[in-house]
């Protein structure tokens, strides 16, 4: 085949490119911009498998939080860019206006995935962050998403300056005017940032710890601190996301203190009916003095009253003169020596059972004490087996737990009186 005639047109077409500059430059950009591309592709795989393979080092492991970020991916999409940038001068027959904006569009697109490595890389810092034990503690999600925020806005600034030829310190400058406009704008990403350096300087909230706040709805753990919102997922499995800057300006319960502490607080009641309040007879006493919990309760009370009686004379022999002991006083005695005694229960935290004031459901008997453990489950478990003994034990006692009628207990009652037969009178 005689290549003769095929190098003649082109030398032919080359030539009369001179008499259309605007071709030929459309020409060199679009070679110049193919290279870019082709050369981004091969940087982007090179890249990659290098850092695959540097990720299978284990000392090297935190390159996988990059790769899975994409901070590699995008650091490899700059070299397009960088050779539009520098190779612009190699374009025959453009003007120097157009190499001039030809730059500066190369430079906004080098600045702005810049940005978005940086991006990238403080997402990949965060990841690694977290697995640390300082993140339970020290959270610093709010402050890397205020991070990206400024660069974002300062990106933006920087680009707008570069394609309009212009010092960024005259678009800054003119921030100033806009400044109320952006606190408006801005209020509430001010006010959670603020508020997430307090709750997070004061150690106020923590991953994994569970919070109570009623005018929310929220009551569950703490999943995620960020800079706008907190997220809460409650114990149905919900998840309430609460605004950061509301935890300082409203309160909010933090149960971490109990959880800490090793112990969780049993406050409940049992109701007495006061119709069985009475005082103990000798029958009575010598049948209890047989209960384990009670004999050195009983022993030392007996002893003492028998010395406060003794002390008053021949005036106690008279009922109302002299001190007895009563069935309650022995029933919250052994209340207090059972709970004293039971495996669940903690030692060293205050346990007692009081007397509360009277009321029309009856004497109130306070259980106050601590368990042993925290856990949810573990803990409702103890508090009813415990309050299922002293509600069973009460009859022991001459005691009876209070419970209003209900209206089977009202028929009941009439029904008995109905069958029972009428008493006639006696002849006289």
């Amino acid at each position: 085949m005689d290549t003769q005639p095929l190098w003649t047109q082109i030398q032919t077409l080359w030539a009369n490119l001179d008499q259309h500059p605007w071709v030929s430059a459309i020409l060199g950009l679009i070679v110049l911009v193919g290279i870019a591309l082709l050369a981004g592709h091969i940087a982007r795989i090179v890249v990659l498998r290098v850092t695959k393979m540097l990720g299978r080092q284990p000392a090297l492991h935190w390159i996988n939080d990059l790769r899975e970020h994409k901070v590699f991916h995008r650091l490899a999409q700059l070299t397009p860019s960088l050779i539009v940038q520098f190779g612009r001068n190699l374009v025959p027959d453009m003007s120097d206006n157009g190499r001039h904006f030809l730059g500066n569009l190369a430079l906004a697109i080098t600045i702005f995935v810049l940005t978005r490595v940086i991006s990238s890389l403080l997402d990949a810092l965060l990841d690694i962050y977290s697995r640390t034990n300082y993140a339970k503690t020290r959270p610093i999600k709010g402050y890397i998403q205020l991070t990206k925020m400024l660069l974002y806005v300062f990106c933006a600034i920087i680009i707008v300056a570069t394609l309009i030829d212009r010092s960024p310190m005259l678009l800054l400058s003119g921030l100033g005017a806009m400044s109320a406009v952006i606190l408006l704008v801005y209020k509430d990403t001010l006010l959670s940032f603020v508020a997430s350096v307090q709750l997070t300087s004061n150690d106020l909230l923590r991953v994994g710890d569970w919070i109570e706040m009623p005018q929310v709805g929220a009551d569950g753990d703490v999943i995620d601190i960020s800079l706008h919102t907190v997220k809460v997922q409650n114990f149905d499995k919900t998840i309430v996301s609460i605004p950061t800057w509301r935890l300082m300006s409203e309160s909010f319960k933090n149960w971490r203190g109990m959880q800490q502490s090793g112990g969780r607080r049993i406050k409940r009641s049992l109701f007495i009916d006061a119709s069985d309040i009475a005082f103990l007879t000798d029958e009575q006493e010598q049948r209890l003095e047989q209960v384990h919990l009670l004999s050195d309760y009983l022993h030392r009370k007996k002893a003492e009253l028998k010395s406060w009686n003794e002390a008053q004379g021949n005036v106690a022999a008279m009922a109302a003169n002299r001190r007895r002991m009563t069935n309650i006083g022995t029933f919250r005695a052994y209340a207090l020596a059972y709970l004293k005694s039971h495996a669940d229960i903690q030692p060293n935290m205050t346990c007692m059972v009081r007397q509360m004031q009277t009321t029309p459901q009856g004497v109130p008997l306070e259980v106050y004490c601590f368990t042993r453990t925290t856990v949810w489950d573990e803990y409702e478990r103890i508090q009813g087996d415990i309050f299922d003994y002293l509600l069973s034990v009460l009859p022991e006692f001459g005691l009876s737990a209070y419970q209003q009628p209900s209206g089977n207990d009202l028929r009941k009652g009439l029904l008995s009186k109905m069958h029972t037969p009428l008493a006639l009178p006696e002849d006289a």
